[in-house]
């Protein structure tokens, strides 16, 4: 069973994906999360009454640069996680806490329509209007994971999404739309007692933000997924995925090239798999 690999890949809520960055921008990216709730993913173990609360750090790294005349950007993000939890386990009552790396993200994003690539002298009289764009998240197998426990916050398989986004500014406001399909190899000797497959994910989400100055910014996002049916050793197990999220994302500026990021969402639709609450804070400095 891992906590990220699957519907957690999905419930992201990620305002202002698609926006246009001048060329040779880098930045540092430190986040800490709490959630707490129904945070483990599967659903298809023997848990039951599952309280859960886990504390993730996480360091990025973005690299903004020119992709065939288009403005691109590749991110790479590690987490590292403690979580305390206690559950009925096979009928009985049982509490742990466990702490390890958990499965790292690489994206990479580019501008078809809209998003010219242009250094930062060329980008500061650029005004943004409409973009379309695509990006591809792959999740490798890695992160703490051992095929005899339950919980792990790593994989043993890999997940990769492609996206398409669109976004359109108007005055102060800016309009949101992303639509994207996990898909995940086959987990071979998984915890739930064999091979491991499931389906595709798809996700669709929308963001409307409301720019207050340069920098400080506040967006209302909204997704709903599905899929996710997974089978073990050929079986079915009965966790179709029907489930959307709604939060809140203030970014506030700090000088010129740092900014903090404060983020929370919560479960709207929750038919199966991942229940919980989470809250942000993210410190982000550009070079």
């Amino acid at each position: 069973m891992s906590l990220v690999a699957s519907s957690g890949s999905a419930q992201e809520l990620e305002p202002r994906a698609y926006r246009t960055m001048p060329t040779g921008m880098n930045a540092a990216i430190f986040a800490y999360s709490f959630s707490s709730g129904n945070v483990v993913a599967d659903p298809t173990a023997p848990i039951e009454g599952l309280e859960a609360e886990a504390h993730t750090a996480l360091v990025g790294y973005l690299r903004s640069f020119g992709l065939f005349g288009r403005s691109a950007s590749l991110t790479l993000m590690v987490p590292y996680v403690y979580m305390s939890a206690s559950a009925i386990l096979n009928g009985s009552y049982t509490e742990g806490e466990r702490a390890g790396w958990a499965t790292p993200r690489v994206r990479l994003a580019v501008n078809l329509l809209g998003g010219p690539a242009l250094s930062p002298k060329d980008f500061a009289q650029y005004k943004q209007r409409r973009n379309l764009g695509v990006s591809l998240a792959v999740g490798p197998p890695g992160g703490q994971y051992a095929s005899d426990h339950l919980i792990n916050f790593g994989t043993d398989r890999w997940a990769v999404k492609p996206e398409i986004g669109y976004s359109s500014i108007s005055g102060k406001w800016i309009f949101e739309a992303a639509a994207g399909i996990w898909f995940f190899t086959t987990e071979p000797n998984a915890p739930v007692g064999g091979a491991l497959e499931q389906d595709p994910i798809g996700n669709l989400q929308g963001h409307l933000t409301y720019i207050f100055k340069r920098g400080l910014w506040l967006a209302l996002s909204g997704n709903y997924f599905t899929g996710g049916q997974t089978y073990v050793d050929g079986v079915r197990k009965d966790d179709l995925q029907k489930n959307s999220r709604v939060g809140l994302t203030l970014s506030l500026p700090v000088g010129r090239r740092q900014s903090i990021k404060l983020a929370a969402h919560t479960g709207a639709i929750t038919a199966r798999g991942a229940d919980f609450d989470i809250a942000t804070v993210a410190y982000q400095i550009l070079w």
